[in-house]
């Protein structure tokens, strides 16, 4: 009587199982051969060479020498083939814990290296984002933000907000260098010189009385020896704006904290964000032990979810492999009855 095979996970989906590590393997199918890494690789050579739109489960297959069933049995849909493209692609290279730097520092080298990624692999900017980070390599990207940013007096939403302004600068501006370089090479920076040079006519003071002055002087678009430069150098003056800001905003906090003795008698009625305004007020003992027994209640809370999640880990972990030690002992058991037949 054949056993049922063990359910899967059901907290998370194939595509993030895969990336973890922690999805079942296929039970049949070409072994030693084929394997999901393989079948990434591919996926990722194919989408460097043409393009995302290029990738295809029977195109990957076919590259491989394989069927195209024979790549269902290990990536179940297109869609977890991309996902686990774009985990393959982005691989972070956090620094050493060791390393002491200021913050703009820190921020500027994880910024870079993202844009090097889109770089390397510029079609994962045509890669819709469907949500919040929720696979190894791309939670990782997020943890070395986090570390570089670890001594900021910001709360941890804005520390994520400053994520996601960096993170859509990149991937915005990335696209558009993509886009830039692949019309450049279809010939369009020929033909777009030649329209350019013929605008000039068109372009007047009075008409555009202060763009004409930048088109006459050439600093509208830049001669294409110089594009790649000048990339690179918008590129920084915008990270630089960005990060001028976040200073901004942490300069404006420190002196507001500063200012706070001096008019702490004109805000004394005011709530805190995390404090009922229809609460007695928080000078009274009370209140002040409350909100102690409040945190301490959260911190325990967040413990427990830290020890719940670590539970699951290593849940998650003996199913993997109670499930390969189930498998190794059906092929042997197979190779045994093999030998006896033959042996027959």
């Amino acid at each position: 009587m054949n056993r049922p095979e063990p359910p899967t996970d059901p907290e998370l989906p194939r595509g993030v199982a895969l990336a973890w590590g922690i999805a079942a393997h296929p039970q049949r199918g070409p072994k030693r051969e084929l394997s999901i890494e393989r079948i990434v690789e591919t996926a990722i050579e194919i989408a460097d060479a043409e393009g995302l739109a290029a990738v295809s489960m029977s195109k990957v297959a076919t590259a491989l020498g394989f069927t195209t069933m024979s790549l269902y049995r290990y990536v179940t849909s297109k869609d977890d083939l991309v996902l686990l493209m774009q985990e393959g692609a982005s691989l972070p290279t956090p620094p050493s814990e060791s390393v002491e730097r200021h913050w703009r520092a820190g921020v500027t080298a994880w910024v870079l290296a993202m844009r090097s990624t889109y770089r390397e692999h510029p079609w994962l900017v045509d890669i819709p984002i469907s949500g919040a980070p929720i696979t190894p390599n791309s939670l990782q990207i997020v943890d070395w933000f986090l570390h570089e940013v670890r001594e900021l007096p910001l709360s941890d939403g804005e520390k994520m907000s400053a994520l996601l302004l960096l993170t859509a600068y990149v991937r915005a501006t990335s696209a558009q260098e993509r886009d830039l370089s692949a019309a450049g090479a279809d010939g369009a920076d020929a033909s777009g010189s030649a329209a350019f040079a013929a605008l000039a006519e068109l372009v007047t003071p009075e008409r555009f009385p202060s763009l004409s002055p930048l088109f006459a002087a050439g600093g509208y678009v830049p001669p294409p020896e110089e594009v790649e430069e000048d990339a690179d150098a918008d590129f920084t003056f915008g990270l630089e704006r960005i990060l001028d800001g976040l200073q901004y905003h942490l300069d404006r906090t420190a002196a507001a904290e500063n200012a706070a003795p001096a008019g702490a008698n004109a805000r004394a009625s005011e709530p805190r964000p995390e404090e009922d305004p229809m609460l007695v007020p928080p000078r009274e003992a009370k209140v002040r032990d409350a909100a102690k027994a409040r945190k301490e209640a959260e911190q325990k809370v967040r413990e427990a979810e830290k020890a719940l999640r670590e539970a699951r880990k290593r849940e998650r972990e003996a199913v993997k492999q109670a499930r390969e030690r189930e498998q190794h002992a059906r092929e042997k058991e197979l190779q045994a009855r093999q030998k006896a037949a033959r042996q027959s």
